[in-house]
């Protein structure tokens, strides 16, 4: 297919002067997003419009007498689609693709192409009609293309695996029948399987076949041609050989019980709304797999890129793909429209190994009998090898589908992490999983105190190891992977929903540490607190949590060592957070000389000091430091003199603490906390080698302030300036402001090659550069 990104123009506002060229239009490339969206307060207003598109194709005449087709991947939310000022086609879903026939609309030479886009929450389709928990954006927010066919052509392959050896195969053709071959090469790309002479829907045994897991995501390669004697076409498909089964006590793939540790994804940034181009959503993909360590993820609450589920194939995420909508369900008019969404993406996105799970059900709406009757059929009429789900927030909901997912946010902090499956489905023959929790139940920004930050952490765990301790739950979607933009009736002031693990831009949170702990390849050490006690009422710090895949964390105060800490009180989690709960432990003996019980009553009095605060103390901690002062002779001052020294640090010295994540007696990673003298910029890039071609290329630039130690200095609000040199701009201000000493920028390429160049810079002082490199794609 040609890819027709480039060589476009827009207008804000459509008119049929502007489809006629009476009106100029702005130059644009794809994918492209309808106005300007700023990173807080963003509303739908900045895109509310219907809006133009157009460009000119340049139509062979060789091609003529072919099939010629239009191929628009994402276009929010109406699309009307003219060829040279004649209406051809109209679409109604902003989240699935469709294909235009303007083989007997287009001449040899210029024609002209046009796209009037209705870019409004238009009640009449989903996922609109009431209130929406996200902005929906607009634009040709993903890729154009034109597909030339012969006249009988294979429209559609379908590969599904019927058993660990076989799979089968369905070939859609238009025109003339054909004799029709199918070839399966495998990941290595050898030639393994053939189907002479068969018919268009087939079964292929493969011996010995390499399946697809989370950790050997194996694809293969289906080739299918038709032909006779003088005439030809193929298509291609990747597919994976998997058992996927969701039992009654959870899921298992290839005979193996997994559970499915996810999160929930939305498909958007800050300034460019949906139109994020390949990179940026392979880049969330690996995000996931690589730096939150999930095997996981719920394109919430739509059918997201290609892009995305191809880097979910490549790399091994299970993924829980949905129709579009929101709570809301309208009228039958509006329930045609939704199941012609189910079937466009069932059709579309089938071939996906990654995909496990079908949701057919709009997201959080009540039950619908008659309706969701028909999603169920429709769904496994065009897929019988998937089960289906549907989120819901309702308890003992109608099931009639094969899983029921439930979002569970049960969890407040106090009591245990999510309810039993027993409690919640009807039906405990099936499958059960929470696709979703937290989230708006402890929203966290990335500059919130230290005690929130850490809180937000622990819940995500306590109901991660409650779920994965329910041995009859089959996996946990929690609420979400970054903070995005909504719509006024939710989120913050500012309609940006803080319940992402992550920021906007993908900055860590502490909460990201808890899920990057649950790996094992790259060492994880993360702090719940910097031991500052200004950070805290009174000075008592509380509960302290370290977030590691060590088994040990070993506390130096001063280079001495205080205590070794393991984690406790977690049932299942792979990797607990470790609480740091004495701050005291050998010093009394090391520091004081004391012998080991009169250390043990004086430290077991002081930790409460510490916990509780001198005034605050319950009253037997009270009677039982008086006894303790009373048996060793101890003065008043004697005491403020040691709670000074150990537990309220005011006045002295500054405080150097390390701690060391210790995995097998080795230390894996190494924290020092102490008050810092100099601020630095860090800046990391997605990549550095950019691709220019059909169109353009993006990076996303994730920018921290740290501190000489490489601690995250959370209290630095300051402007953020950058510029750029060379074949490269940034997409959005270029001020910007570090919250939560984190901030990030959206580098794109300018339409050729040679290098670029980020400089960023405060007015203190700070400066970090990253170089680009552009190679333009023949």
């Amino acid at each position: 297919m040609i890819r027709l990104n480039n060589k476009w123009e827009f207008v804000y506002e459509w008119s049929d002067d502007f489809m006629k060229y009476f009106i100029d239009g702005e130059a644009v490339r794809l994918p492209h997003n309808v106005g300007n969206i700023p990173l807080h307060y963003a509303s739908p207003e900045n895109y509310n419009t219907v809006c133009g598109y157009r460009r000119i194709l340049d139509i062979p005449e060789a091609v003529l007498g072919s099939k010629i087709f239009l191929q628009f991947d994402g276009a929010a939310h109406v699309a009307e689609v003219f060829i040279n000022q004649r209406s051809v086609a109209k679409h109604y879903c902003g989240y699935t693709s469709f294909r235009v026939d303007i083989s007997d609309e287009v001449h040899a030479g210029k024609n002209q192409l046009a796209v009037k886009l209705d870019c409004t929450e238009n009640p009449e389709i989903p996922p609109f009609g009431f209130v929406i928990d996200y902005l929906t954006y607009g634009g040709l927010y993903r890729d154009v293309w034109m597909d030339i066919r012969p006249n009988t052509y294979i429209e559609d392959i379908f590969v599904y695996t019927k058993d660990e050896n076989t799979i089968h195969v369905d070939v859609t053709c238009v025109g003339t029948p054909m004799i029709t071959d199918v070839e399966i090469y495998s990941p290595n790309g050898s030639l393994v399987a053939t189907a002479k002479d068969c018919q268009n829907s087939t079964d292929i045994y493969i011996s010995q076949p390499k399946l697809w897991s989370m950790d050997h995501p194996n694809l293969y390669r289906c080739l299918v041609t038709i032909k006779n004697e003088d005439y030809i076409d193929t298509l291609e498909t990747t597919f994976g050989m998997r058992v996927a089964q969701f039992r009654e006590d959870g899921f298992y793939l290839n005979g193996k019980k997994t559970f499915l540790r996810g999160l929930n994804r939305h498909q958007c940034y800050p300034y460019i709304g949906y139109a994020l181009p390949e990179h940026l959503q392979r880049e969330d993909a690996r995000i996931l797999k690589e730096e939150l360590c999930v095997n996981a993820v719920r394109t919430s609450h739509y059918p997201q890129s290609h892009y995305f589920l191809d880097e979910c194939d490549r790399t091994g995420l299970f993924v829980f793909t949905e129709m579009p909508g929101w709570q809301h369900i309208g009228d039958e008019k509006w329930k045609e429209q939704a199941l012609e969404n189910l079937k466009e993406m069932i059709i579309q996105y089938r071939n996906h190994p990654s995909i496990m799970l079908w949701g057919v059900r709009i997201n959080e709406s009540v039950d619908d009998d008659e309706f969701y009757t028909r999603t169920n059929e429709l769904a496994h009429e065009l897929d019988p090898s998937r089960p289906t789900s549907g989120v819901r927030y309702l308890e003992k909901s109608h099931l009639l589908e094969d899983v029921y997912a439930f979002n569970d946010f049960s969890h407040d902090g106090t009591n245990v992490g999510c309810r039993p499956k027993h409690k919640v489905t009807p039906d405990t023959d099936k499958a059960y999983l929470i696709s979703e929790s937290n989230g708006h139940m402890y929203p966290t920004k990335s500059y919130d105190d230290w005690g929130h930050r850490q809180e937000q952490a622990l819940r995500h765990a306590r109901v991660l190891d409650a779920a994965m301790s329910n041995r009859d739950i089959a996996g946990c979607f929690q609420w979400c992977m970054f903070d995005y933009a909504t719509h006024k009736d939710f989120g913050s002031g500012d309609r940006i929903c803080y319940h992402g693990v992550l920021d906007s831009f993908r900055n860590p949170k502490l909460s990201a540490a808890m899920y990057a702990s649950q790996g094992n390849e790259t060492p994880v050490l993360e702090l719940g607190s910097p031991f500052d006690i200004g950070d805290y009422p009174g000075g008592q710090k509380g509960p302290v949590f370290a977030f590691t895949n060590a088994d040990e964390v070993r506390l130096y105060k001063n280079d001495k060592f205080v205590k070794s800490f393991v984690p406790e009180d977690w049932d299942a989690l792979p990797h607990g957070p470790v609480e740091i709960n004495d701050m005291i432990g050998d010093l009394l003996e090391s520091e004081e000389g004391l012998d080991p019980v009169k250390a043990n009553h004086l430290r077991t009095c002081l930790l409460a000091a510490e916990r509780y605060g001198i005034q605050n103390m319950p009253l037997f901690d009270k009677l039982r430091m008086a006894r303790v002062m009373l048996k060793y002779k101890m003065s008043y001052a004697d005491g403020v003199a040691l709670y000074a020294k150990y537990v309220g640090n005011w006045g002295g010295e500054a405080t150097k603490w390390r701690i060391d994540a210790v995995r097998n007696g080795e230390v894996i990673k190494s924290r020092i906390c102490t008050p810092g003298n100099q601020l630095y910029l860090e800046a990391t890039a997605s990549r550095l080698n950019l691709i220019e071609g059909d169109c353009y290329d993006m990076a996303l630039v994730r920018i921290r302030i740290v501190d000489e130690n490489g601690n995250l200095a959370p209290y630095a609000q300051m402007p953020i300036i950058l510029t750029t040199e060379g074949v490269i701009h940034v997409e959005g201000p270029q001020v910007i402001t570090a919250e939560g000493g984190m901030c990030g920028c959206l580098i794109r390429t300018d339409g050729w090659g040679g290098d670029g160049r980020l400089i960023i810079y405060t007015e203190s002082g700070m400066e970090t550069a990253i170089e680009f490199n552009v190679f333009v794609e023949d």
